[in-house]
């Protein structure tokens, strides 16, 4: 399961990581947001101790969306060392997440 990410943890949990993160923005009354919620657990539970994988409100969590230009949701951002190096704006196949995460992975 992808961890709660909000804006008081998404500091400590996103920027100061040693490992890849990938975030998914998302809101509950998104239609295409519910469709990649279940691929983004998915992931979550493959890269149990190789990467960190959680979720943001936008809703509840406007600070960091705001932040990282979120517009349109579900945005899935991945950082590397506090910095984006990959974002996917709406729904995409697994593979499209899973891959951002294994390139950086490839390098460490």
């Amino acid at each position: 399961m992808a961890l709660e990410i909000t804006d008081a943890n998404f500091e400590e949990t996103v920027l100061n990581s040693d490992k890849p993160v990938m975030v998914d923005f998302w809101a509950a009354w998104c239609g295409p947001c519910r469709m990649v919620g279940p691929i983004i657990d998915q992931i979550s539970d493959e890269y149990d101790g190789k990467a960190i994988v959680g979720k943001v409100d936008v809703d509840a969590n406007q600070e960091f969306a705001a932040k990282y230009g979120v517009r349109n949701i579900p945005t899935v951002l991945v950082f590397h060392n506090g910095e984006v190096v990959g974002r996917q704006v709406g729904v995409a196949p697994k593979n499209a997440y899973s891959e951002a995460l294994d390139s950086l992975l490839a390098e460490s």
